[in-house]
C-alpha cells in the first residue's frame, strides 16, 4: 500500500517562512525516509536526528509527535520543520516530487533521493 511513499525524500521548499529558504537551512536540508513495514517516518529536520509515526488513509496523512535527539540546533530551521510538518493533512506525487500539503496548501514539497 502506498508504495510510491516508499524511500527518502529531501525537502526543497516550504511555504509560511519568514526568510528565505536557503537561510532557512543553510547548511543541510530536511530529509524524511518512510518504511511501511514498520508505519515509520525517520529522518534529519536538518540539525536532528528525529522518528514518528503516521496515519494514513488515501491521500490523507497525519504526522504524530516526532521525538528526535537533542543537540542544540541554531536559527528556526528545525522547529519550523516540525510545526510545518503537523500541519499536514494529505499528499501527493508527481514524478519524483512529493507535496506535503494542509487543505489546499503544498506546504512542503520534497525530492525522491
Amino acid at each position: 500500500v502506498n508504495n510510491e511513499l516508499e524511500g527518502t525524500w529531501e525537502v526543497d521548499d516550504v511555504s509560511g517562512a519568514k526568510i528565505d529558504f536557503d537561510e532557512l537551512y543553510p547548511n543541510k536540508k530536511p530529509i524524511i525516509t518512510f518504511n511501511f513495514a514498520d508505519h515509520k517516518l525517520t529522518g534529519n529536520s536538518s540539525c536532528n536526528n528525529f522518528n514518528t509515526t503516521f496515519v494514513i488513509n488515501g491521500n490523507n496523512i497525519k504526522f504524530n509527535d516526532p521525538m528526535a535527539t537533542k543537540m542544540a540546533c541554531p536559527g528556526e530551521g528545525e522547529p519550523f520543520f516540525f510545526n510545518t510538518l503537523k500541519t499536514v493533512t494529505r499528499y501527493s506525487i508527481s514524478g519524483n516530487t512529493l507535496n506535503l500539503i494542509m487543505g489546499d496548501i503544498a506546504v512542503m514539497r520534497l525530492q525522491k533521493k
